[in-house]
């Protein structure tokens, strides 16, 4: 599933693309995705103007003139890229718009796991997608306090808190493991036990972390792709993420092969250094 980086990237590609350009041209081609399609979608987004498009969480959001918003989600395998003039449909192209520039974006999702809906952005903040989640890592919202206090007294691994979005919007598998490396933390770890002296440490290395894979365009693994049809490259820079059996980082300290461990917690692989992460 694409995490944070790769939904801002793609959302960066898109504003880019199609921010104050009029859709000429919307083709809803099923039923549904994980959620059934607002009725009579493709009828509501023609003619409108995207006024703007950023990232909220892991969703893509896209103000239109009209005061509505299209909430879009990747869900496992979805992307959202550019295509030629006249390029051939995929059997899982599932909407395409066109805009009155001539840009045709579809929206390609094999697995059907995203979605797209249509809301009032005045109401968002409310919206059953959005009123229960905790602030955005990149924003002033998310600080040292704000997640020493959310962890206070959970017995549950700090690696499995972090990934819960009512704690923290937007992260998951590999940049939390990326940023626990960093800051030199355990995954096994007791979230309780993480005061403020170590959030202070966890905090900005999980900000840096996410903003280092947005400037190489997030992780590509088998889904992601930038809007223009690029790789992100971040994979190439992961330290302990997918690396079990290898030399840690920190190798001339301590380490050499077989250093970095996986576990499995919450039904998904972890990636640590047992000598580092403590």
């Amino acid at each position: 599933m694409p995490e944070l980086p790769e939904v801002e990237t793609v959302c960066r590609g898109l504003s880019h693309l199609m921010e104050g350009c009029r859709l000429v041209r919307v083709d809803v081609r099923r039923k549904n995705l994980r959620i059934p399609f607002p009725s009579g979608l493709a009828q509501k987004l023609t003619g409108r103007r995207i006024d703007k498009i950023y990232r909220r969480a892991k969703y893509i959001i896209m103000n239109l003139d009209d005061g509505q918003a299209i909430i879009a989600h990747l869900g496992m395998s979805g992307r959202m890229t550019t295509v030629n003039p006249g390029q051939s449909l995929d059997a899982h192209d599932h909407v395409i718009f066109e805009t009155d520039d001539g840009t045709e974006v579809r929206l390609n999702d094999p697995r059907r796991f995203g979605l797209m809906t249509l809301a009032a952005q005045n109401e968002l903040d409310t919206h059953k997608l959005f009123k229960d989640q905790g602030p955005d890592p990149l924003g002033v919202d998310f600080t040292p306090e704000v997640l020493a206090a959310a962890l206070k007294g959970r017995a549950s691994a700090i690696k499995t808190a972090l990934l819960d979005q009512r704690i923290v919007v937007g992260l998951g598998n590999i940049y939390v493991c990326e940023a626990l490396f960093r800051s030199g933390l355990s995954p096994k770890r007791k979230s309780g036990t993480v005061n403020l002296a170590r959030t202070q440490k966890l905090v900005p290395h999980i900000k840096a972390v996410l903003l280092e894979a947005i400037k190489v365009g997030g992780s590509s693994l088998r889904d992601h792709i930038q809007p223009n049809g690029e790789l992100g490259y971040f994979q190439h820079n992961w330290r302990v993420y997918g690396r079990e059996g290898e030399p840690c980082h920190n190798a001339d300290s301590h380490g050499g092969v077989g250093a970095i461990k996986r576990l499995i917690q919450g039904g998904r692989s972890t990636f640590y250094c047992p000598k580092c992460q403590t």
